[in-house]
């Protein structure tokens, strides 16, 4: 079991930053893949940015290609999704997820309870 609590979420003008961070719990963090995941009102679960338990594999969805930065720090069982210039479409309940690697939410097998982003134009 694996509890999940991300933090950092807000309200930011189209063009600015946030930096979401999501705590885990239990000594086998380092092992699991952690995904970010997204959710706009009336969408699916949409997939955002992945990294592999050592640090060295990053998958990423194109919509987010170069603006935002998923890293991990294991010492801290946190995982981190740096996101730059922000656009009014970015804007949703953001999920820190932990499974194995893969795009899709079936494919995570924890979940955070969702930390809302809302980007203004």
């Amino acid at each position: 079991q694996v509890l999940l609590v991300e933090s950092g979420g807000g309200l930011v003008q189209a063009g600015g930053s946030l930096r979401l961070s999501c705590v885990g719990s239990g000594r086998t963090f380092s092992s699991y893949v952690m995904g970010w995941f997204r959710q706009a009102p009336g969408k699916e679960r949409e997939f955002v940015q992945a990294i592999t338990g050592g640090g060295g594999g990053i998958l990423y969805a194109n919509s987010v290609k170069g603006r935002f930065t998923i890293s991990r720090d294991n010492a801290k069982n946190t995982v981190y999704l740096q996101m730059n210039s922000l656009k009014p479409e970015d804007t949703a309940v953001y999920y820190c997820a932990a499974g194995r690697y893969g795009n899709r939410p079936q494919d995570y097998d924890y979940w955070g309870q969702g930390a809302q982003v809302t980007v203004s134009s």
